[in-house]
């Protein structure tokens, strides 16, 4: 046995990547799928696209790389979270559209709830660790089970199963055999009981789910089933959500670690270790693992809009033409000029949750040139995420001496140093950047014993940059006071 297979199932796209026992990729691929928008707020995918993409991927990265399907010791699911799928449990055919983690389809029923049952949304917050709100599956059940004709009868007779993306991989690839999921993507759905380990069954009562719907919970490393490549049965033993996947990658093992993944928006993570800590600055309590029954609790703090920012740099105001030239330009001059961005195109995620906030620039003067505006740019991503790790370090109690980065935006230099200096804190990237995937084959491996156990895995992680703190004090206090009077300039726009 040489290699894992690492099925990395995201917004939009799938890909899969072979690992050998030293984390070198043997192969990798790709393959994009559609993403529909019926109507404003609403986001969809064809959860038959979701997986025949993924399972394109499986056997092209096979393919390509000529392994042996008999060399590959397990295969190890990541996925999308929150995302939710309903499908016939005789035909396996789904019965609406993937409802994806963006839709707010479901924001007006959240804010019922939170309105007029807030006894119902604190109890929620206390025990699924989420705060009510239209991101997490539960909500997308009950819409489509109030809106697709039949469908909440047929799921009361037991003819319909949910599942995350995870669920659904794992059924379509072991033939409908098995119907699971993991702790961390059950953590995730606002219906599981964080602190009990069981489906909550007051808040199914109160959504009107049927509890035959759900698959059944289980650890994150271990032996759910088979699939078949090319004649050979192939254990699928690892499933995380992407963001736990990443922090599992990251090998924060232990409490305290932290990694923060910069993608279109910034996902910030902190294992808690074996107790669950409830914010009380802004953040979410989440499941970051489980293995052989024991559980590992997080912290989570989103950032809406990271490389998002960027993105909008180049296709609105096509002041570049490809997201790696910011570090070019904004690198053309020496500091943002007192220039300030508040990016919340879609209101301020962690630690403010204002919906209602907008995007907003801040310092321009005659002098601002298309440069200065870039590394403000650059440096509001750093910004948002030094928010999150303060609540953290809040609402622990814990210093944080070092952040573990991964993501297309850590590639940055301009970003990683200016968030080492605005945090005072030692950033560190990894060889390997591919740490979602990565993470998906660790706990494949530890399940099929391709890694002996988590000591084991350290020894292969490498080390590529680590950028430390030289800004002054009182720059960097300068600095964050502009930052926070610009967010609060923004938060009073309604």
């Amino acid at each position: 046995m040489k290699y894992i297979a690492a099925l990395d199932q995201g917004t939009t796209s799938s890909r899969c990547i072979l690992f050998d026992r030293d984390h070198n990729i043997a192969a990798i691929s790709q393959k994009e799928f559609a993403q529909f928008y019926p109507k404003e707020g609403y986001v969809e995918q064809s959860a038959i696209d979701i997986y025949v993409s993924q399972y394109a991927a499986l056997f092209e990265a096979v393919e390509k790389s000529g392994v042996d399907p008999r060399e590959i010791a397990g295969i190890g699911i990541t996925n999308q979270r929150e995302t939710t799928i309903v499908w016939e449990r005789a035909t396996g055919k789904p019965i609406y559209n993937a409802i994806v983690w963006q839709c707010r389809r479901t924001a007006p029923f959240c804010a019922e709830i939170s309105e007029q049952n807030p006894e119902f949304a604190e109890y929620i917050r206390e025990n699924t660790g989420l705060i009510v709100d239209a991101y997490f599956s539960a909500t997308k059940i009950k819409w489509i089970l109030d809106h697709v004709e039949g469908a909440r009868e047929a799921a009361q007779r037991g003819e319909l199963l949910f599942g995350t993306v995870d669920s659904w991989l794992v059924w379509k690839l072991t033939g409908g055999r098995v119907h699971v999921t993991d702790y961390t993507n059950a953590s995730r759905t606002m219906m599981f009981n964080i602190h009990t380990l069981r489906w909550d069954e007051r808040i199914l009562k109160e959504l009107d789910i049927p509890a035959c719907m759900l698959p059944e919970v289980r650890n994150s490393s271990e032996i759910y089933g088979y699939t078949n490549i090319h004649g050979v049965e192939i254990p699928i033993c690892g499933i995380a959500g992407d963001q736990q996947a990443a922090l599992f990658g990251q090998t924060c093992f232990h409490r305290g670690e932290v990694k923060n993944t910069y993608g279109t928006g910034c996902f910030m993570l902190m294992n808690t270790g074996d107790q669950p800590c409830r914010s009380a600055h802004g953040l979410l309590t989440t499941i970051a693992s489980g293995i052989d029954g024991k559980i590992h609790y997080a912290l989570e703090g989103s950032v809406f809009i990271g490389g998002a920012l960027l993105q909008w740099l180049r296709d609105e105001m096509m002041f570049f033409k490809e997201s790696p030239d910011a570090d070019y330009f904004g690198g053309r001059v020496s500091d943002c000029g007192g220039v300030y961005i508040v990016p919340a195109f879609t209101g301020l995620g962690a630690p403010h949750w204002d919906s209602d906030a907008r995007g907003a620039i801040f310092g321009l003067t005659r002098g601002t040139s298309k440069n200065h505006i870039i590394r403000a740019s650059l440096e509001a991503i750093a910004f948002q995420c030094k928010d999150v790790l303060d609540a953290m370090k809040l609402d622990t109690g814990l210093e944080i001496p070092e952040l573990k980065v991964d993501g297309g935006a850590s590639v940055s230099d301009i970003i990683m140093q200016f968030e080492a200096d605005i945090m005072d804190t030692a950033i560190i990237r990894p060889m390997i950047r591919e740490t979602t995937a990565l993470g998906a084959a660790y706990f494949a491996g530890l399940a099929a014993g391709f890694w002996k156990d988590e000591a084991d895995i350290k020894r292969h992680w490498t080390l590529d940059t680590v950028y430390r703190p030289k800004m002054e004090a009182s720059l960097r206090e300068e600095k964050l006071r502009r930052w926070n009077a610009a967010v609060a300039c923004t938060r009073m726009w309604k």
